[in-house]
This record gives C-alpha cells, sequence and structure tokens, in this order.
C-alpha cells in the first residue's frame, strides 16, 4: 500500500483485520460516488485480485454479462459467453478452481448495483456463488463495491434472500474530515491557509476527487470558476451525476434535497410532503431514509431532558456540495462568477450557512473541544414554534443535565457581539428555556472563526470553540 496514503485509519485497521482472520469474508464497501471506495481497495490490496469486473453504467444485461466474461477471459477463461448470471458465477467458479492458490484470492467486483438490471437473477446468482463455493473457501475474500448506497443496503447488507445475513464485514466510506481535507491538499503541494481550506470544504466537502481537481497554481476562487462555472466545467453537471449514480430514479430525491435546501433548520416529514403537494407516506419515509443513508441529510429530534419535543423528526440538509450547488447553479452563464462576487452579500449569506453545516459534520471535533470526549451528548438545531420565530443553530444536550446552546458565526477575523447581536441571542436563549420547559442549566457557546473581540458583551459567553479546533 502507498505509505503516502492519507486518513482511513479506521477502514484500514479493518481490512489488515479481514486480510488475516484466516477464513473466508464477504465484504461489502459502500459510500457516495467520487468519495475514494475503489481507490482504497485497490491501493489496500496493491491491484493484487485473484479476479476483478466492474460493472457498466446504466448498462443492459447483456453489456453487463459481457464485461463480466470479458473480466474473466483476463484471468484465462476461454468458454463462451454465459446467458444467465448463474452461469456466468459457475464459470468464474472454475476458472478460480484452476488457479494456483497462493495467500489470499481476493475477488473484486466494483459498481455491484450495475450489474442488477431488470429481472436479471444477479442477486440471487451472486448469493449462490457465496453460499455454495467462497464461503467454503478459508482463502477467499469476496469484495463488493457500490455508489448506489441504498441499494448496497437494501439488497447487500439487508438482503433477505440468499444473502441475509451473509456480509461478514460492512464498511462505509464517509468524506474526509477538515484535518485530512488538509493533509491531502498538502500532499499535492497545495499549502493554503485554514480559512481557505475550510472554504473549500464548503464547496467540496471532503471528497476526495472534487479535491484532486484543485490546482495549486491557482488561487480557490480560480479554481472554483474553472472546475464549476465555466462551460463544460468537470463539476458543473456533478449534482445531476451525484445523485443518479446514488438512485436509479433519482427525481423524487432531488425534490426532497431542493425543498430542503431552502429550510435552513429542516422539515418534518409531513412538512416535506407538504411542500411537495406529495402524501406523507412510506414510500416517502424510504427516500428520507436512504438519503440519510448517503450522509446527504441528517434525522434529528429536538430533545430537552431526554424526551422528544415532538413526536416528528426533522431532516436537514447536510451535504456541502449539494447546498453549494442549490445557492449558485443558476449562476452557471457566468464563468468567473467566484472571483467577481467574493465578499458580496450573496456569497456572504452562504459562507455562513455552510459554515453551519461544516459544524454539524465535526460535532466530534466540538466535543473535544469542549472536553465532552467521555459525556453522552444529544445535538440537534432548534426553531421557536411560536412568533417571532426563534432559532438556534446548534443544542448540545449533555448527560450531566448541562446544555450547550450554539451561535455559530463566520467572519474574516475576531467576530464582534453588539449589543443588538447580544440581545437576540438572549431572546433566542430565553425563548428556548420557555417553550422546551428545560431544568438543564443553559451554557451560551459560540463557534467561530476566530473567536470572539473581548468588549462588554463577550463576557457573557462560557465557551467558545475556533476553526482551528475543528481541523483536531
Amino acid at each position: 500500500m502507498d505509505k503516502d496514503f492519507i486518513g482511513r485509519e479506521q477502514e484500514i485497521k479493518l481490512l489488515l483485520d479481514i486480510k488475516d482472520s484466516g477464513k473466508a469474508e464477504f465484504v461489502a464497501v459502500y459510500g457516495r460516488r467520487r468519495v475514494g471506495k475503489t481507490y482504497l481497495i485497490q491501493q489496500f490490496f496493491n491491484n493484487s485480485f485473484a479476479f476483478t469486473a466492474t460493472g457498466i453504467i446504466e448498462g443492459t444485461r447483456e453489456e453487463e454479462l459481457f464485461a463480466f466474461t470479458s473480466a474473466m477471459i483476463g484471468i484465462g477463461y476461454s468458454g463462451r459467453q454465459p446467458k444467465t448470471w448463474l452461469e456466468a458465477f459457475e464459470a468464474l467458479k472454475s476458472v478460480l478452481d484452476k488457479q494456483p492458490r497462493k495467500g489470499r484470492q481476493v475477488i473484486y467486483i466494483d459498481e455491484l448495483p450495475c450489474f442488477d438490471t431488470p429481472k436479471s437473477g444477479f442477486v440471487r446468482a451472486l448469493g449462490h456463488f457465496w453460499n455454495t463455493w467462497a464461503s467454503l473457501r478459508k482463502d477467499v475474500i469476496l469484495v463488493v463495491c457500490g455508489s448506489a448506497t441504498s441499494w448496497m443496503i437494501e439488497n447487500i447488507v439487508n438482503d433477505h434472500g440468499g444473502l441475509h445475513d451473509r456480509t461478514t464485514h460492512t464498511l462505509y466510506l464517509r468524506q474526509f474530515t477538515l484535518a485530512e481535507t488538509e493533509t491531502y491538499l498538502k500532499s499535492r503541494k497545495i499549502h493554503w491557509p485554514r480559512q481557505t481550506i475550510t472554504e473549500t470544504y464548503m464547496i467540496l466537502g471532503g471528497i476526495p476527487y472534487y479535491l484532486s481537481l484543485l490546482s495549486p497554481q491557482e488561487s480557490l476562487a480560480q479554481n472554483i470558476d474553472r472546475l464549476y462555472f465555466r462551460k463544460n466545467s468537470e463539476l458543473g453537471q456533478e449534482y445531476r451525476r451525484l445523485y443518479a449514480s446514488l438512485f436509479k430514479s433519482p427525481d423524487p430525491y432531488i425534490r426532497i434535497v431542493e425543498a430542503l435546501g431552502r429550510n435552513k433548520q429542516g422539515l418534518t416529514r409531513g412538512e416535506i410532503a407538504e411542500n411537495l403537494k406529495i402524501s406523507s407516506n412510506g414510500t416517502l419515509s424510504k427516500q428520507l431514509e436512504n438519503l440519510e443513508y448517503c450522509d446527504i441529510i441528517r434525522r434529528y429530534v429536538t430533545k430537552v431532558g431526554g424526551k422528544p419535543k415532538t413526536n416528528e423528526a426533522y431532516f436537514q440538509l447536510v451535504d456541502l456540495f449539494t447546498l453549494f450547488h442549490l445557492t449558485f447553479s443558476k449562476k452557471l452563464t457566468t464563468e468567473d462568477y467566484w472571483e467577481q462576487h467574493l465578499n458580496t452579500p450573496v456569497v456572504n449569506t452562504w459562507l455562513g450557512l455552510a459554515f453551519e453545516h461544516v459544524c454539524m459534520v465535526h460535532v466530534g471535533q466540538i466535543r473535544h473541544a469542549l472536553g465532552l470526549d467521555r459525556i453522552a451528548v444529544e445535538y440537534y438545531s432548534w426553531r421557536s414554534s411560536t412568533q417571532p420565530k426563534a432559532q438556534v443553530d446548534m443544542i448540545i444536550e449533555r448527560a450531566d443535565r448541562l446544555i450547550n446552546l450554539c451561535e455559530i458565526k463566520y467572519t474574516q477575523s475576531e467576530y464582534v457581539i453588539t449589543a443588538e447581536e447580544d440581545q437576540k441571542f438572549r431572546s433566542r436563549t430565553a425563548a428556548f428555556t420557555r417553550e422546551t420547559k428545560t431544568k438543564y442549566g443553559i451554557l451560551p457557546t459560540w463557534i467561530t472563526t476566530y473567536g470572539l473581540f473581548k468588549n462588554e458583551y463577550s463576557s457573557a459567553v462560557q465557551y467558545q470553540v475556533l476553526m482551528d479546533d475543528l481541523f483536531n
């Protein structure tokens, strides 16, 4: 494995355990498009596979069988092209049985969901292959990989047919953290200050492939114009491609995330249904669950004192690239938009909202900064149910009967709490205490880029978390 490989420490540890287990292993690897699944597996196993095949995006049944057969020919198969998947896996067994057994035999099938065309019987054939051959071989590691996360979970991880409870390990690859992003950029000779890295993260998230497209010869603004706003840019159509890779019927999912993109604090299932003028039924629940699996949205329940404030959960958009696209997709006709609109109200407003999302995906780092590593917590946004509407960016409810009531601000320097801002924060705190009837102690907490400017109002803040803390 490349000694300069960035991040994925937990995943590599798990793969090492699997490699040394001495028994048959069936590993399902999944995660969103471009997150680095294929690269991880190829690097870890040093591209040494007894067999590897990759599905064809939107391929027909015949095309998928052709791709699979071509891969078998590469390891010595000389028969005709199988007509069914049962025949294909029988052929794979025969060609693998003829190979000399030297250490682990790793069978790697990438873009697995592509092989499962309508009425193809692919999943049943894969289950039969595992149950009757691979699982009986102590030297076999079967690794299947796919970007269609909901398909992988429904058909492999939680399958109720031949693959029920057959996977020995599941490996879900998430995006890089800010710290991993910083390390990755440095490895590519991109030495930007942390504020620039944070803004990069706001746009691209921690998606390794997106980050790999950045040029050290350009500023962040020049990179973003080239990658997103220019004609035929590499990421200009990525939004649609992302959802098409995650879901076989992406349009309902796109409508949901667009509704959530218009509502910062999130919506309940009923509110989403009302917004989209659809039924609040099991289909919508399944779609929301699938979006959760992909880390596009998060589900949270407002709890105070361990009891839900409402019977309904809220769903909140957390995918940063999606938020960026929804905010600026109408500007794609302006090729140098980002350079021309730095420090304008539309960009500054988006920066504030995007920084809140960055904080949401770095709650572990915020907990560490607050000394809460060993204390159980719940975290959520909160909005008032009365008029005037009050909102709190982040509530961290702690098992020690305290609540960090967090205000999140993104600025270019120390944040100055004015008399008006101080009064707004006090009003929100009062509304939260009044409506939730909480008996927990309230700890005013501010999460900012560079801390607070010291004045008569900053002294009321009990805890501060800085941008640097998010890089832990």
